[in-house]
């Protein structure tokens, strides 16, 4: 058991200072020392009380404890003690008056004084520091029970004794050396996991301009989580081996209270890091939404489960995202459901579309630096077929690009061809398949069968008047294993914003009956 065992709950030790009063005879190293204990903290006087009567082959005998000087004074002539152990902290103790009555006597007497504020160390007259679990070596070595111990002259003078285990100077540069292994550990970690990761793709091939500053900030963040990792895992680890409790040690670890220069580090390293991330993030956002001028403008629709593509100074409508190369294009988002989101992995950048009309309308700037077909989806949680909200994103060399406006703005002789693109730009399609392929609503081969059954079991004959008030009231019948509500109440033209006109629904309805021939 030690000093700093038995205080943990009390202030633990940092000052025992010893005064030699006279000289010991060597007829006094066989004889019982006697401990008189001065101190009005029951805690400390129990605890040394404790720890000094297990010490019996040391012939340490308390014959005493006392709160105050009076009491002291009488148990000096009363108990005749060979050492007394004062409270250095005991507020309600006077050193000073202590220390001078009993240096005015004639007896041979020892004085120990000693403090319980830190359990660094334990700094002794004769100048040895140690730690507070190396008191107990010291009572030891104080009881003489070993003759090559003795630190007292004949003279009566304390001299010097130097513990070569604990030398300062060892220490500061064993620990010099610890330190210098572990962070050269920590900086090979550290290249090594930066080296690793250019061989890894962790995201796809960036194809815009906003990717650039997007990738920068985060590759440099990677970085930094990276030597974060081996600072933690390699001090982690080199802690548990190099400074493991080795066989045959009973010794008590170094009770350490705190480090205020480690806290004003760990505290100030982090948020300087966190501050300047903010303003390397800000930078990048900015840079991804610098606007260069007359960009091409295109209205995005997402709705369950499809998403509409407008070109409104062309007057053209798609079912696939068509972009030019290296020309800015502004991309102003909106829903007519649920909150949808716009996300191209490739193009690093991603913007919700929210419901509630023009107010709501967002924008997301794309610069698109490689030609090729890439796929948008919705990173937002959308409904029943989230997952297949998917279109393609088609990027052209700018004269391509102008061939496909030009062809995409005509408009077909034929009603099927006509009807067909109508499916597309209004969506019918994410919901009816043409190949029988159940989806949300029926596959538009059922139609081909002449009849439906409806919800309630009755049965209703498939032609242009069914098909009609089909998409003009949804719910008035509802086919046998299908939900009611999946449709639109109304259908609205993404170019002219007004209602499905009858010849749009002529046109419908000549391409579904082209699917049956």
């Amino acid at each position: 058991m030690t000093i700093a065992a038995i205080f943990g709950k009390f202030r633990p030790g940092k000052l025992l200072y010893l005064k030699e009063f006279d000289a010991v005879s060597s007829s006094d190293l066989t004889k019982s020392r006697r401990v008189l204990i001065a101190s009005s903290h029951s805690l400390f006087g129990q605890g040394l009380r404790s720890l000094l009567q297990e010490r019996e082959d040391a012939g340490v005998e308390i014959v005493g404890m006392v709160s105050n000087l009076e009491e002291a004074l009488q148990a000096l002539d009363r108990l005749n003690p060979d050492l007394i152990i004062v409270d250095y902290d005991d507020e309600k103790l006077n050193r000073d008056e202590f220390l001078v009555r009993f240096v005015e006597g004639e007896k041979k007497l020892r004085v120990v004084l000693l403090s319980l504020q830190s359990a660094q160390d334990a700094i002794v007259y004769d100048r040895r520091t140690m730690a507070a679990h190396q008191i107990d070596d010291w009572l030891e070595e104080w009881t003489y029970t070993d003759e090559s111990s003795k630190i007292i002259s004949q003279r009566g003078d304390v001299d010097t004794k130097v513990d070569t285990r604990r030398n300062p100077m060892k220490n500061r540069l064993q620990k010099a050396t610890h330190l210098l292994i572990a962070s050269l550990l920590v900086v090979v970690v550290t290249a090594l996991l930066i080296l690793g990761m250019q061989y890894i793709r962790i995201l796809p091939a960036a194809a815009s301009a906003q990717a650039q500053p997007i990738d920068q900030l985060f590759y440099l963040e990677l970085k930094v989580i990276a030597f974060l990792f081996s600072l933690i895992v390699v001090l982690m680890v080199y802690s548990i081996f190099i400074f493991r409790r080795k066989r045959g040690d009973a010794a008590d670890a170094a009770h350490i209270e705190g480090s205020t220069k480690l806290e004003i580090v760990w505290t100030v390293a982090p948020l300087a890091t966190v501050m300047l991330f903010a303003y390397l993030g800000g930078n990048a956002l900015a840079a991804t939404m610098t606007p260069e001028p007359k960009p091409l403008r295109v209205e995005v629709i997402g709705k369950q489960w499809t998403w509409s593509f407008i070109y409104p100074d062309y007057g053209v409508i798609s079912d696939k995202l068509y972009l030019p190369e290296d020309k800015q294009s502004i991309l102003l988002l909106s829903s007519e459901d649920v909150i949808h989101s716009f996300w191209v992995p490739e193009f690093r950048v991603k913007q919700d579309a929210l419901p509630g009309g023009e107010d709501f309308v967002r924008d997301l700037r794309l610069t698109p630096t490689e030609q090729g077909e890439f796929t948008l989806r919705c990173a937002e949680l959308c409904g029943l077929r989230h997952t297949y909200m998917e279109s393609p994103v088609i990027v052209l060399s700018q004269a391509d690009f102008d061939s496909w406006l030009n062809e995409a703005a005509g408009i077909s002789d034929d009603p099927v061809v006509r009807g067909e693109k109508w499916a597309k730009n209004f969506g019918c399609r994410s919901c009816h398949s043409v190949d029988g392929t159940k989806i949300v609503g029926p596959s538009w081969t059922e139609l081909c069968d002449g009849s439906e059954v409806l919800a309630d079991g009755s049965t209703v004959t498939v032609d242009e008047e069914y098909i009609r008030e089909s998409i003009l009231n949804s719910n008035a019948k509802i086919v046998q294993g299908f939900a009611p509500g999946l449709m639109p109440a109304q259908f609205i033209d993404p170019v002219t914003k007004k209602p499905i006109s009858n010849e749009q629904i002529a046109d419908l309805i000549a391409y579904a009956d082209s699917i049956c021939r």
